[in-house]
């Protein structure tokens, strides 16, 4: 069966820790060196300053073996530095000529009885000159993954015979306390690390931490606190009381209760509710807490979380639902109309669907455009590019105008009439007739502003005059503009083409 992502990266780590430990020749070496070297940086004890817990051992381990040095010794990449040095002055020494880079390197207790007798040692600066080494015994500082960082070693300035086993032992077993005293500030360095990182994190987040004291009512924040409340909450909110004079008057008995409510029962507590943020404005935040129990005492710790953005969202879309529903019921309103009042002029069945299926294509050219948009207005040119694919040889040209919902519905419907015609009896009933249609919206006083179009047909069959009877398409275009619009329509039958013009008030703005 295959692995599953998870394990496959934890075999791939394995099998490098494996290589690093394991592998020969001068690449590993160099990776277990570098293994090692970031390990020793872990435990943050290079260069810290002198601390009793190391000097306590290093003392004691001199006066054990009766010695006048006695060292906690880093090894570091081209140093040895003394986390604690009993009975020698000097913070550090190369690493080169050190004794403890045989421990590390071995990984085991080193003993030298006398470095003059011992070839490795006998030219070396610390034989031959201060402290005069005459004896050294270290062992191991191994860290929690077995790297050695370095050595607990005793020194003497005169030969001496080897320790005992059992005088050794006692000597890793002070070793095995040194690490475990460096443990104890590693892992207090990562947890101090683990928690600026989680208070970033919150900062970054935007989520305000608070613990609520329901027998002091003091308040404690952490976390975005200042973004959520005010730059000023460490000072003006440091109880439940002045937290409930900065919510919104409207939402304050609303939040007493429910905190009430969970202090009474022991339940979780929850609510959203306004706030009166000192230099945001109103804003609104939802509040989630439980109880955190610890002996005898019990703590309300919680979270506030900013959800004014949310908030907008969601009233914009029970508006938008409520526009839509009007829509809706002005569409269907309409469509009854149409249906109802065509009836009346059909000359039968099938003259009747045609009609009703065309008046219902410009209500669809009509809601394609609001739905192109935001459902409350559309573009004039947008309207006029689904005229044009339903009748392709109506050319336009004039400003983009920002329509309402009745008044772009008032057009379509309007040129629908206009170009059904023109199929029928005018210019797009031959081959090569053509309509322009062109607009303008005039400047001036807002009350004398006037839009108007003119629609000239040219090239089709010879009208020479109005027609005998009013058809309900003439009376749904002058509805279209006098009672939906507010304006004026004439039209006049020339020898070329109908020509029709339309003035309304000019109370659109340009898309």
């Amino acid at each position: 069966m295959a692995e599953r992502p998870g394990d496959q990266i934890e075999t791939a780590r394995s099998a490098a820790k494996e290589g690093v430990l394991a592998d020969g020749g001068e690449d590993g070496a160099a990776l277990r060196e570098k293994w090692r070297l970031d390990t020793l940086r872990e435990y943050h004890l290079l260069d810290t300053d002198p601390e009793q817990a190391f000097d306590r051992v290093t003392a004691l381990v001199a006066d054990l073996f009766d010695a006048p040095i006695a060292l906690v010794s880093l090894v570091d990449d081209c140093r040895q530095w003394f986390k604690s040095a009993h009975g020698l002055d000097a913070s550090e020494t190369p690493r080169n000529i050190s004794f403890c880079q045989h421990v590390v390197a071995d990984e085991r207790p080193v003993i030298v009885t006398d470095p003059l007798n011992d070839p490795r040692f006998a030219d070396n600066p610390l034989v031959t000159g201060d402290p005069h080494i005459r004896f050294y015994a270290g062992v191991p500082l191994r860290a929690h993954n077995g790297a050695v960082l370095g050595t607990l070693c005793v020194i003497d300035r005169e030969p001496r015979e080897a320790p005992d086993a059992k005088a050794m032992q006692r000597l890793e077993d002070f070793a095995a306390i040194v690490m475990a005293e460096a443990e104890l500030r590693r892992t207090a360095f990562e947890r101090d690390e683990a928690r600026r990182m989680l208070e970033r994190a919150l900062d970054f987040s935007s989520i305000a931490i608070w613990q609520f004291d329901p027998i002091t009512d003091a308040i404690r924040w952490q976390g975005a606190a200042a973004e959520l409340w005010g730059g000023d909450f460490a000072a003006a909110l440091p109880t439940a009381e002045a937290v409930f004079g900065r919510i919104h008057p409207d939402d304050r008995a609303m939040v007493r209760a429910a905190v009430d409510e969970a202090v009474s029962s022991g339940a979780p507590y929850a609510t959203e509710f306004r706030v009166q943020h000192p230099e945001r404005g109103v804003r609104w935040l939802a509040g989630r807490a439980d109880w955190d129990v610890r002996l005898n005492e019990a703590v309300l710790t919680g979270i506030n979380v900013d959800i004014t953005e949310q908030k907008s969202r969601q009233e914009n879309a029970n508006l938008l639902m409520r526009e839509l529903h009007h829509r809706m019921r002005n569409l269907f309103a309409t469509v009854g109309a149409i249906i109802s009042l065509t009836r009346h002029s059909a000359d039968g069945v099938d003259d009747y669907v045609e009609r009703i299926n065309s008046r219902l294509d410009a209500l669809n050219r009509a809601q394609n455009v609001l739905l192109g948009a935001n459902f409350m207005t559309g573009s004039m040119h947008a309207l006029m590019r689904e005229v044009e694919a339903a009748f392709p040889r109506i050319h336009w040209t004039g400003p983009d105008l920002l329509l309402p919902e009745n008044a772009l519905v008032a057009m379509a419907l309007l040129f629908n009439e206009l170009a059904t015609n023109a199929v029928k009896h005018g210019a797009l009933s031959t081959e090569h007739g053509r309509v322009e249609v062109s607009w303008t919206q005039e400047g001036g006083e807002e009350d004398d502003r006037r839009f108007r179009m003119t629609w000239t047909e040219t090239g089709g069959a010879q009208v020479v005059g109005a027609p005998q009877r009013t058809s309900f398409g003439t009376l749904l275009m002058e509805r279209s503009v006098r009672n939906n619009l507010g304006g004026t329509i004439e039209r006049h039958w020339e020898p070329t083409g109908l020509v029709c013009e339309i003035t309304l008030p000019a109370r659109w703005r340009e898309a």
